[in-house]
């Protein structure tokens, strides 16, 4: 193959930091002086309460306006309690590689639902989710965050009003986060109810295994709990509008994730835009644009996020929205007021707690004069929890070729690792970009089990500008599964672009 031609790899972001804010805190100053500035969050989700903590070790005196409980719903609805549903789920994944290791017993899938006690699950998942909003309350009450409970709202640039239970209280700031996050998008043909017609925030509230459960979306949600649901023991029919499941993701990993979940028993409807979502007497009927009906007993509408940024005083105040209604930021997350920063999914820049969180931190210490780095979406880390794991960072293979970047690539089968054998793993594989002169590593696919603890040091690589030969000249332990990611780099070495470029 032709080597396409070379596209320099950008050297590493060097900005310097970004000269302190005429709000920056005073050393030595009380916390009740006029003097110290005071920093207002509205939201309490990963991107407000880390960005509140930083604000605290910075000087500032900090408030953090939050309308249901800490935490957000990256806690409370969203991340923790689907990820602890996921968890119950793997037992049942798990426990398939039983009769391959010699271990009887395993329930047939069509005898799951019977052994889940889906009540039992629910409670324990939102006991967990309260637990931890209760320690991020403690934990900003000991460093001495005022917490105010309510609905908050901008007053112009520097002022928040919090309607509250007893009446409002007004709150003047130096400086204010937005950190209000997004809430399901619903169809309005699909209106849901709690009961047979839910988005991702209700599925808790069931007390019984779905005997059929229709997921409308094929996106990381829908695949997630579609994935959870089919190995606790559910009829899944996984309704996708695209050609194939995780549309947005590595084409092989998505691909091989599609083809374990038809082997597992799923129905995946490629091509199939749902039309509307409809109770019947004993469950719902999804009608598809081309006319076809899917029944089942309870439907999840899983088509995405809109950002909850409407009717909070945004606009008024200047600070400039999308066309998708998300606050626009740049990469140390200012919005278009001088004084006004945003993180998090009202964001739109990547729906990650983890970047909700670098977003809040970097904010605050831009705000308050701390040295800071702006954002570098190419370095996050992000994984999709279905079964295999789906992990990925740095460049895509996607973008390498849109872009025209001269790279190599090798994919290692995860059923060649001795470790994995030894697990009965057979469905997975490690795959590493790199440059084909200077051996950078670019980017990295894993999809494995765990593949959110295996793709770790492929992110250490990518941030660290780390070569090919410095992951392959760095022990693993045998046997490992870590030890792919080592034989992958050791494949790279001295591979040039038209070896192996895409």
């Amino acid at each position: 193959m032709a080597p396409v031609p070379t596209v320099n790899t950008p050297s590493p972001d060097t900005a310097p930091a970004v000269p302190a804010s005429s709000v920056a805190p005073t050393p030595g100053v009380p916390e009740t002086d006029p003097r110290t500035p005071h920093v207002v969050v509205v939201g309490g989700g990963p991107g407000g309460y880390e960005a509140a903590l930083v604000a605290r070790r910075l000087g500032a005196r900090v408030t953090v306006v939050e309308r249901h409980g800490l935490g957000g719903a990256a806690v409370l609805t969203d991340v923790v309690p689907s990820k602890t549903l996921i968890a119950t789920a793997e037992w049942f994944t798990t426990a398939e590689q039983g009769p391959e290791l010699g271990v009887r017993g395993e329930a047939p899938a069509g005898e799951r639902r019977d052994l889940v006690d889906l009540e039992a699950v629910n409670a324990r998942v939102l006991a967990l989710a309260d637990a931890q909003s209760r320690d991020i309350h403690s934990r900003l009450e000991r460093e001495g965050v005022e917490i105010v409970v309510g609905e908050g709202r901008l007053d112009g640039p520097s002022r928040v009003v919090v309607g509250t239970g007893s009446g409002t209280t007004e709150l003047d700031a130096d400086t204010v986060l937005l950190a209000v996050g997004a809430t399901p998008r619903t169809l309005p043909t699909a209106v849901p109810d709690g009961e047979r017609i839910l988005t991702w925030t209700q599925l808790y509230g069931l007390k019984e295994m779905p005997e059929k459960l229709i997921v409308v979306g094929s996106g990381v949600t829908g695949a997630e709990f579609a994935g959870a649901y089919q190995a606790l023991g559910s009829q899944v029919v996984l309704v996708s509008s695209r050609d194939r499941v995780l549309p947005g993701e590595d084409m092989d990993a998505a691909e091989l994730l599609e083809g374990v979940f038809r082997a597992r028993g799923m129905t995946v409807m490629s091509r199939s835009r749902a039309a509307s979502a409809v109770r019947t007497a004993d469950g719902v009927a999804v009608t598809l644009v081309d006319g076809r009906v899917v029944e089942g007993s309870h439907v999840l509408i899983a088509v995405g996020g809109v950002p909850s940024t409407a009717g909070i005083g945004l606009e008024e105040a200047g600070v400039r929205l999308s066309a998708s209604g998300h606050v626009e930021v740049d990469r140390v997350s200012r919005t278009s007021v001088p004084g006004v920063y945003a993180a998090g999914d009202c964001t739109g820049v990547l729906p990650l707690a983890s970047v909700a969180a670098m977003q809040g931190r970097i904010a605050m210490s831009h705000a308050l004069g701390d040295a800071v780095a702006p954002l570098k979406p190419g370095r996050v880390a992000a994984n999709i929890f279905t079964a295999p794991e789906i992990a990925t960072v740095g460049l895509s293979e996607s973008t390498l070729r849109e872009r025209g970047y001269r790279y190599v690539t090798t994919t290692l089968p995860l059923a060649r690792n001795p470790r994995a054998k030894m697990l009965g793993m057979r469905d997975g594989f490690v795959k590493l970009f790199a440059h084909p002169d200077a051996g950078v590593v670019l980017g990295g696919v894993v999809v494995a089990p765990r593949a959110s603890e295996l793709i770790f040091p492929i992110t250490l690589a990518v941030a660290h500008r780390l070569t090919v030969d410095d992951v392959a000249d760095s022990f693993t332990v045998y046997p490992s599964l870590s030890g792919s990611v080592a034989e992958a780099a050791r494949v790279l070495h001295g591979q040039s672009g038209e070896d192996l470029a895409g």
